[in-house]
């Protein structure tokens, strides 16, 4: 039996244009980073790679990102003065751009975000797959992957025996359905990020047991994005 499409499939995300690449899919690498950091940032870096680094001015794309920082969505007619939100905001921004990554998906971007305000700093690197779809696959050094389309949770912890298998108990007792789980580690018994898509929120007492584990040192909560 065929699969069938969704209107969605057919038709794109609600979005201010061009394109579902370059703007839509944009704003939401933006604005998962920006949910990362915890905070809409008061300094950020972005680098476009390949494709991106060459278009990222003419399509627009230049301002969808610094709306997705300031917490835009993909439909918000902001998106066209991104700028000068961000100037009344206190956002201050630099772009780069490099050409040929060949390493790197073609629409590819690296955000450096920096929350003045608590000195946390975050780095991101997303990929926009098109029709608005994104996977970020680096946060801090470590690898990752998950697409900011379902709820996320990011556990920093040390690498102890049976780690994994424990947080995936805990989540399952509060009737959350795990619908992906990636761990990336610095080097064997060393830190430990373990990035966790599920089908449903977790309950705040869920977050604050897990938050209190001697092991566990952070767990930044992404609810799902629009």
């Amino acid at each position: 039996m065929a699969e069938k499409s969704s209107i969605f499939d057919m038709i794109g995300p609600v979005m201010i244009g061009p394109s579902s690449s370059h703007t839509a899919g944009v704003v939401r690498i933006a604005r998962a980073a920006i949910r990362i950091l915890g905070a809409v940032p008061t300094e950020a870096v972005v680098t476009f790679y390949n494709s991106f680094a060459r278009t990222y001015e003419g399509h627009g794309s230049d301002r969808a990102i610094v709306a997705g920082l300031l917490g835009y969505a993909p439909d918000d007619i902001r998106i066209r003065t991104a700028f000068e939100h961000a100037e009344a905001a206190g956002l201050r921004y630099t772009f780069q751009s490099v050409g040929n990554a060949s390493t790197m998906h073609p629409n590819t971007i690296r955000l450096n975000l920096l929350d003045g305000a608590t000195g946390h700093r975050v780095e991101v690197i997303g990929q926009s797959r098109g029709g608005g779809v994104i996977r970020i696959v680096e946060v801090d050094g470590f690898s990752a992957d998950f697409s900011a389309s379902l709820h996320t949770l990011i556990i920093d912890a040390d690498d102890v025996p049976g780690s994994i298998a424990f947080i995936a108990s805990v989540i399952a007792h509060d009737d959350c359905n795990i619908a992906t789980m990636f761990v990336s580690r610095k080097g064997k018994n060393d830190a430990a990020r373990q990035f966790i898509e599920i089908d449903s929120s977790t309950k705040p007492l869920t977050l604050e047991y897990l938050r209190n584990l001697s092991w566990v040192h952070r767990i930044t909560y992404i609810p799902t994005l629009e």
